[in-house]
C-alpha cells in the first residue's frame, strides 16, 4: 500500500471543515467503501478522481495537491 499525499490532504481538509467522509465521497459520486479504499491506499486517485473530489470539498485541484495559492 502506497500513502498518498493527495488522500492525506483529502482527509485534513475533511477533518479541519468538521465534515463527514462518507458524505463527501457520496457528493464526489463514490460509494462508501470505494472512497475510504481511496483515502486509505486500496485505490488510486486519479486526474478525475481528483477533479470530483475538489468539487465535492468545493476547493481548488492544487490543493488536493499541497500547491498553496500564492498571496501577492
Amino acid at each position: 500500500m502506497v500513502k498518498s499525499a493527495i488522500a492525506a490532504n483529502v482527509k485534513e481538509i475533511i477533518k479541519m471543515r468538521c465534515l463527514a467522509q462518507g458524505a463527501i465521497g457520496m457528493k464526489a459520486g463514490y460509494n462508501i467503501k470505494t472512497f475510504s479504499n481511496m483515502l486509505n491506499g486500496r485505490k488510486i486517485i486519479t486526474d478525475v478522481d481528483v477533479i470530483k473530489i475538489a468539487n465535492a470539498l468545493e476547493v481548488e485541484p492544487n490543493e488536493l495537491y499541497g500547491i498553496k495559492p500564492k498571496v501577492v
